[in-house]
């Protein structure tokens, strides 16, 4: 009888039909039945129910990678068509959705009045009378995960619906929580209790109208002190042991629980003006995770503690977290992420990164990729960034370069080491050398990470230079040089890791264009300071691109640096570009005293290499094929005119041509493109047009040329990297006069502007 009913009521409370019988009624419809033993201690860790054995099976016993856990939606259903031939679990398990479902509804705005009101007086009697959350609370032990993991959800609702409807905190779950913490690890039952905890949180911040200051303050506060002293109990042990090798034992499991609380306690910090003591502790005591990492816990353990401190680095810890600067205007918040970033450097300069095996990286269904023997890509990410934010916030605190500069160099070194030796270079791609390439090949698949990463490196490379020149007012030439090689040497020259990410992505503006409008990465930040770098910073950026565009470039130690003589350069290609920085490191470590002439980037060409380029009369230029395909426009436009003026944007280089020539005035480049001739089929076309051809929208091959004697060098790579710029500020400007910019780009189009013009009015020579 009291399953049709409870039938008929789920169907009134999904159909939005008033409930018409008294409140007395519904609650004791809802009111839980549990079988508790006489001998059963005060935690409730033993409860009964009447026989079920469907299908109930301990999580320490069964491996869950072949069970099929039914969502509540599933099992709400089946309920509300099911017949008489019913047990007690499935009642149960009905009564939990209907608790659960009502308080989501009862908080809704979109909800009449009277329901809400109705919704809340029976819940006020089973708190009060039915003393529901105590049996919710004894439910928590179940032996039945799904019992348990819906009476945790439920729990959390009604402490959460208490909190805001009465601003006071439940007693009976408070009373079990600090019990639960404060006796472990003689308990070890304590998965259950950081469940409903990290429920609650998460409810409140999803919460758009509470306050949530207040709310997250008054939650906390009493288990504040018992927080803190669990993170010492839970991570301050032997991981060695057997308990933590598979992710399905209790101790595993704790683990699991646990993470999930902290980064639910890292998003409510941002909440709090003055954060909690619970809400600092992982910053303040991050030396344990950093231990537990480097430990032989099971890999899936450590990976979710990885990217924790990620999280930490990015302040967020939820896709909607709030901006990070405001999270650093706080004190205490600048001491937390100080403190983390000095555990972190120290660790890393004792080479803590080589003792964390990453696994293999992850393979995906329908894939092609051969993943046997790559590393997990994912986490290796994820520690780059850490090691990089964590140089940031110590430069950024620093007020003298001779603070920063032996971490900095020692850390980045051990960092290069870890790239080096997890990245596996495929029989296709070029062997890497050139430090600041790292940096694209890293990162070139998660955009978020890749630009949080690029900006840090740019911060670091403003402030040393800015330090730099506040110790001495006027740097001699050889400081300059010594400090340009050092930028390469270290991995961190703004100009290398900018070209090399538009090698990667073809100089397709469009790309450059979609980071623009995308709210989810720092790309506008990122590229708003380096243009203004860029702007001062000319002639570095210029030499940078001569760099790239000289054959036969290798990255050596300085000791071993010869000035270049006079030698003739042949057209280069991008395959060249590629390979320009690819030649053997030497193994001898870099020496700045014997030196007197600096370069990074040095020509080495034979005789007969010299002797080829001055009797060829034809120009070779090799394009790229383009790393990330043929884009779709970002804008539907109305009319094929309009289209057209996208096509800026769209253009790759394709196949190696020789393009004769007949004068020097009479000079041809040859150019191809991508035309677009529908919205699902690219379709190449190449064709050779005269240099000084004006209206040309499609990126080329620029070559300067002179007598055979004296060959001027090519700028190849300073014209693709200014072209892209110049496409993006089309691009954006043409958004702009329609209105379709999702914000104001003026200081932006300005900055962009300045360097077209500097790159235009300045001799490159």
């Amino acid at each position: 009888m009291k399953i049709s009913l409870l039938q008929q009521m789920y169907k009134d409370v999904v159909g939005g039909i008033p409930l018409a019988k008294e409140s007395h009624h519904y609650t004791s419809l809802l009111n839980l039945h549990v079988e508790q033993s006489p001998e059963r201690d005060e935690s409730c860790n033993q409860m009964h129910l009447p026989s079920t054995n469907d299908g109930i099976r301990s999580h320490q016993d069964t491996d869950m990678s072949d069970v099929v856990v039914p969502t509540t939606d599933d099992i709400s259903n089946s309920f509300a068509n099911m017949n008489s031939s019913f047990c007690p679990r499935e009642v149960m398990l009905l009564q939990l959705t209907l608790i659960k479902m009502m308080v989501a509804k009862a908080e809704s705005q979109e909800i009449e009045f009277n329901m809400r009101q109705k919704y809340c007086e029976i819940f006020v009697l089973l708190l009060k009378e039915a003393k529901i959350d105590s049996k919710l609370i004894c439910l928590l032990g179940s032996d039945d995960r799904l019992l348990s993991h819906m009476a945790s959800k439920s729990l959390a609702s009604l402490v959460y619906f208490q909190l805001k409807e009465e601003n006071t905190v439940n007693v009976t779950w408070l009373t079990f929580s600090l019990k639960t913490l404060s006796g472990f690890p003689v308990n070890t039952h304590i998965a259950e209790c950081l469940w409903t905890l990290t429920a609650i949180i998460k409810d409140i911040l999803k919460d758009k109208v509470l306050p949530k200051a207040g709310i997250l303050k008054k939650l906390l506060a009493p288990l504040d002190a018992v927080l803190e002293g669990f993170y010492d109990s839970i991570l301050f042990r032997h991981f060695d042991s057997h308990h933590y090798t598979s992710p399905y034992s209790e101790a595993a499991n704790n683990l699991i629980s646990f993470i999930d609380l902290l980064e639910a306690l890292l998003a409510s910090r941002i909440a709090l003006e003055l954060p909690l003591r619970c809400q600092r502790v992982l910053f303040l005591k991050v030396s344990y995770v950093l231990n537990l990492i480097s430990s032989s816990i099971h890999y899936l353990i450590k990976k979710l503690f990885i990217m924790l401190l990620k999280k930490c680095v990015l302040y967020k810890s939820r896709e909607d977290a709030k901006s990070g600067s405001l999270f650093l205007q706080n004190p205490s918040s600048c001491e937390d992420v100080l403190a983390l970033s000095n555990a972190v450097l120290q660790v890393v300069n004792l080479t803590w990164l080589d003792q964390i095996p990453l696994g293999e990286k992850a393979s995906y269904f329908g894939g092609s990729e051969d993943a046997q023997g790559s590393s997990d890509q994912t986490v290796l990410r994820a520690l780059s960034l850490v090691v990089l934010k964590a140089l940031e916030f110590k430069f950024q605190n620093s007020a003298t370069e001779a603070e920063i500069k032996g971490d900095f160099q020692s850390s980045m070194s051990q960092l290069l080491i870890f790239w080096r030796s997890h990245m596996k270079s495929s029989p296709q791609s070029h062997p890497v050398v050139h430090h600041c390439e790292w940096l694209s090949l890293i990162f070139i698949e998660q955009d978020d990470d890749m630009w949080e990463a690029a900006k840090a490196l740019l911060l670091i490379y403003l402030k040393f230079d800015r330090l730099r020149h506040d110790a001495a007012d006027n740097l001699s030439q050889k400081e300059e040089e010594t400090w340009n090689f050092l930028t390469h040497a270290s991995g961190y020259n703004p100009h290398c890791i900018f070209l090399f990410f538009l090698e990667k992505i073809a100089f397709d503006a469009t790309v450059l264009l979609d980071f623009l409008i995308s709210s989810e990465t720092c790309f506008l930040e990122y590229l708003v300071r380096y243009l203004k770098l860029l702007r001062k910073d000319w002639h570095q950026f210029v030499d940078v691109c001569n760099h790239f565009d000289t054959k036969h470039s290798t990255f050596q130690s300085v000791s071993s640096v010869k000035p270049p003589h006079q030698e003739n350069q042949s057209c280069m290609t991008d395959e060249s570009l590629q390979n320009a920085c690819c030649e053997p490191e030497p193994p001898t470590p870099v020496s700045f005293t014997s030196s007197h002439n600096y370069s990074v980037f040095t020509t080495e060409q034979g005789d007969n290499e010299v002797a080829e380029s001055n009797q060829s009369n034809s120009l070779i230029c090799t394009d790229s094929t383009s790393l990330l395909g043929s884009l779709q426009s970002l804008v539907d436009y109305d009319s094929s005119e309009d289209s057209e003026l996208e096509s800026d944007g769209k253009e790759c280089l394709v196949n190696t041509k020789q393009v004769p020539l007949n004068n020097e005035d009479e000079t041809r480049v040859r150019e191809s493109g991508c035309s677009y001739t529908d919205d699902k089929r690219n379709t190449l076309k190449s064709e050779v047009l005269p240099l000084k051809q004006k209206g040309s929208n499609t990126s080329s091959c620029l070559t300067f040329v002179a007598s055979s004697d004296n060959i001027v060098p090519l700028r190849i790579m300073l014209f693709k990297s200014t072209k892209c710029l110049e496409e993006l500020q089309k691009a954006i400007s043409r958004l702009q006069r329609r209105n379709l910019f999702p914000y104001n780009p003026s200081a932006l189009l300005k900055l962009l502007s300045h360097i077209e013009k500097i790159s235009k009015n300045v001799n490159p020579q």
